[in-house]
């Protein structure tokens, strides 16, 4: 039997794996609702989830939003997982912190000296956390399909392809999609993509 693990994005839910149980039919569906925000924290919590659902079920088949596809992409979980679906991933976090930074008028020197800066736009920076996404890039070999909005502004198109070209992913974009898949238009895309692929 097949089990879905639900990862969901930042200020999510595991109740959002609810949604997932009219598609996946004959599969358990199950969200995880992890307890830290760091890559190398989240990451160990997820190996560790799908560790233990490698031994109650045949397959482990990865459904992550958002940041949550970031912090998989940092677990070990090649070999693990069957296969995953990604929406609105977040493939390159060291530009988005270069990004926020800009956005937020934050020099590197100013960063490293302070350690973590809060914004006015409700994230903090952090120079731990840019530091370790420098010096761990991420390896991802499972096979992997990404839904993609036209309208994302955390992620351009051209980093998206790149990611999917060097990992062997299969892209898909919605014209007019955001990062946040929520309109009932957004939504039956991407049920209509996970059930054609």
């Amino acid at each position: 039997m097949t089990v879905i693990l639900y990862i969901h994005g930042k200020g999510g839910s595991a109740a959002e794996a609810e949604h997932y149980k009219a598609i996946f039919h004959g599969a358990a569906v199950i969200g995880l609702d992890y307890k830290t925000s760091l890559p190398w924290e989240t990451g160990k919590e997820i190996t560790a989830c799908v560790e233990k659902l490698k031994k109650q079920y045949d397959d482990v088949v990865l459904v992550a939003n958002s940041i949550g596809a970031f912090f998989s992409m940092n677990g070990e979980l090649e070999g693990l997982v069957k296969k995953a679906y990604f929406i609105s991933p977040i493939v390159d976090m060291e530009k988005l912190i270069v990004d926020m930074m800009a956005w937020a008028n934050v020099t590197e020197t100013e960063l490293q000296t302070k350690g973590t800066i809060s914004t006015e736009f409700g994230e903090d920076l952090s120079w731990e956390y840019l530091n370790y996404v420098r010096t761990h890039p991420i390896s991802w070999n499972v096979s992997t399909k990404i839904l993609y909005g036209s309208e994302d502004k955390l992620t351009s198109l051209a980093t998206m392809e790149e990611f999917t070209e060097r990992h062997n992913a299969q892209l898909t974009v919605m014209e007019n999609g955001e990062h946040w898949f929520h309109t009932e238009e957004q939504m039956k895309f991407l049920d209509n993509w996970i059930m054609t692929n």
